[in-house]
């Protein structure tokens, strides 16, 4: 998916400075278009637009920007200078993320060369500042970015906000298809459908379950057969009850269709409404979370969103990412966890090992049959924990540092997949501060999801961003939340 967006390039400048330096302006953007390109360090590709000289052709450029799907965003540089009021009807007109990339053409500066020739055409510390005033002024969220273009830590950065700026539009046209309500009673699961569709994108609709077992139905034994020869040859078999299995083949191949007939890549549905269904989908639903699809459990349809999303945004970088909740603490001095688990549904991606297929009772919700699920260790390894919580006209995006270990004991009664860590600083503090936040018991766990993805996804959302780190105390955070209150309140 990365490969279908592209971002514009798009560099200030003047028609003050005479063709010869505009000409020199053009060649070296492309050039150094061409060049980040090429170093492999960047997702998408980097398209050199034009160099923009007067307030319409700012303007032509971001209408342009906004009516191309395949432009994911902007980013700007100042090679000159390029006064500023130019840029306010192109900017306020601006709807795709925005990055003002400080740097300049030159690494250093040239002892013997330099004149004022040189400084009439290298301006860019003179131009950010100028740019830097007027995106300040108009409030802009944007993405800013100072180092030489072609050292590492550039492009990485550069990398991280173009995948965030590609969630950003994933984002918008996310539809997310539910499967019966929310699990009754729950408060956290709940959320303003409407308010989150004008903020983010996501439409967020119900189809009845009897409509699956219609899909379910139609669903032939050869299907069944042909998708069953995968599960043998990447999962381990360890159940004697194929039927199980078969049928949770059906339902992967069930939902599946019903999601890809209306454009869905997540869905939700809850072990309180199975009209008809003979188990709660688990392996079905593991694997299509492997197939990059977001879930929520118990009607969630917002870690089912964010779930989906976080899968689009680290297309191709390993680690794996999926649906997760807190279940159990383990408080042993010097040795403190937290288990998370699901019922059935935590994605192979995470998975430590070749996981096993096995059936066994639910033991919770409506009396079905016993389904098959997918049974695995997650992998050891620094990842992140995130949240969106509804904060009543308002979301708020939670990321957790976290640290993950091979579990410490084998549990072997434990018929479900998990994931044992250490959120940081560390688990007293880590849950205390995670309480504090109002963070849901559902998560999206990633291994190749950090903080700063994250927080440059909210950033471009225009969402508050809390983050949870190494060096987060919980009386420093109380003021970060209340302030925030106090702030987005006039947002």
């Amino acid at each position: 998916m990365l490969k279908d967006y592209e971002f514009w390039f798009v560099v200030g400048s003047q028609t003050l400075y005479g063709q010869d330096v505009l000409d020199t302006v053009a060649a070296r953007a492309a050039e150094m278009a061409n060049v980040m390109n090429d170093s492999g360090k960047l997702p998408c590709k980097i398209v050199y637009k034009c160099t923009a000289k007067s307030s319409d052709e700012i303007l032509n450029v971001a209408r342009e920007a906004n009516y191309d799907a395949r432009c994911a965003g902007v980013i700007v540089w100042m090679h000159t200078f390029s006064p500023a009021k130019m840029w306010i009807d192109g900017l306020c007109t601006l709807q795709k993320p925005y990055c003002h990339l400080a740097t300049q053409y030159n690494r250093e500066i040239p002892d013997k060369e330099i004149d004022m020739d040189f400084m009439n055409l290298n301006q860019a510390a003179h131009g950010d500042r100028e740019h830097g005033y007027i995106a300040a002024r108009l409030r802009m969220p944007r993405k800013v970015i100072m180092g030489y273009w072609q050292d590492e830590d550039v492009l990485d950065e550069l990398g991280v906000w173009m995948r965030a700026a590609v969630g950003a539009a994933f984002s918008r046209a996310l539809k997310v298809m539910r499967f019966g309500d929310n699990m009754r009673e729950v408060a956290v699961t709940e959320g303003d459908k409407v308010g989150t569709q004008i903020k983010l994108g996501w439409q967020v609709n119900t189809w009845a379950v009897g409509d699956l077992v219609e899909q379910m139905n139609a669903v032939s034994e050869k299907e069944i057969d042909a998708l069953y020869s995968e599960y043998e040859k990447d999962y381990d078999i360890a159940t004697e009850n194929t039927e199980a299995i078969r049928y949770q083949a059906r339902e992967e191949i069930g939902i599946k269709r019903m999601l890809d007939s209306e454009g869905c890549r997540a869905f939700s549905n809850t072990f309180q409404d199975l009209y008809g269904m003979e188990q709660l989908p688990g392996l079905a639903t593991q694997r299509l979370m492997a197939q990059g699809y977001g879930y929520g459990g118990e009607g969630d349809w917002k870690v089912a969103a964010l779930t989906s999303v976080i899968k689009a945004m680290t297309e191709g970088l390993g680690g794996g990412t999926t649906f997760m909740e807190d279940y159990t603490y383990h408080l042993t001095p010097g040795a403190e966890y937290s288990l998370g688990a699901h019922m059935l549904e935590v994605c192979p991606s995470v998975a430590a090992g070749r996981p096993r297929i096995e059936t066994h009772h639910l033991g919770i919700g409506m009396n079905r049959k016993d389904p098959a699920r997918l049974v695995f260790e997650g992998r050891a390894g620094r990842g992140t924990v995130c949240s969106i919580i509804d904060m009543g006209g308002r979301l708020r995006m939670i990321a957790q540092d976290i640290e993950a270990v091979k579990p410490i004991m084998e549990m072997p009664n434990l018929p479900v997949a998990r994931v044992m860590w250490k959120p940081l600083p560390d688990l007293k503090t880590g849950a205390n501060c995670w309480i504090l936040c109002g963070g849901a018991h559902h998560t999206v766990l990633s291994y190749a999801a950090d903080a700063r993805l994250l927080s440059d996804w909210a950033r471009i959302m225009d969402i508050e961003f809390v983050h949870i780190s190494k060096d987060t105390r919980p009386d420093e955070l109380e003021r970060e939340l209340f302030l925030n209150d106090l702030a987005w309140k006039f947002k």
